[in-house]
């Protein structure tokens, strides 16, 4: 498989700056197998899957690269796109190293999401509280 494109992420992260740069986590790389988190249900990517287009959800997505290894990241949202040529590139819109994470940094922001959302005064400012909400207890069950 090829491009596995992400962004840097803007969620509870250690000792991390808050900016909007662009990274790079996989590119041109030949890895084995991709399990994806989407609003219709998690599943793998392997070399000569069926060409799709999916929205991601908050969650996990985990590279298992040739030699065994793996490696997680939190993805906040996004798209996955896999090609008839088994490229795959995943656009998230915030995305950071799952060990970058911290789980009371994580919980806190939770609670205060859940405190913001009883005085959201209209439904697009209620639509933002519960972004933040679902992406923040997506963390938190994935460091648990």
């Amino acid at each position: 498989m090829k491009p596995h494109r992400l962004r840097h992420a803007h969620h509870p992260v250690r000792d991390a700056p808050r900016d909007a740069r662009s990274e790079v986590f996989f590119k041109e790389a030949s890895v084995k197998q991709v399990d994806v988190p989407t609003l219709t249900g998690a599943f793998g990517i392997l070399p000569a899957h069926v060409p799709t287009l999916q929205v991601l959800r908050p969650g996990v997505v985990t590279v298992f690269s040739e030699d065994g290894s793996s490696a997680k990241y939190f993805v906040s949202s996004g798209s996955i796109t896999v090609n008839a040529d088994s490229s795959v590139q995943l656009l998230a819109e915030e995305a950071v190293a799952l060990d970058q994470l911290d789980i009371s940094a994580a919980k806190a922001h939770l609670e205060k999401a859940q405190s913001e959302m009883a005085g959201a005064s209209d439904e697009a400012a209620r639509a933002e509280v519960q972004i933040s909400i679902d992406a923040s207890e997506a963390i938190v069950k994935a460091l648990e």
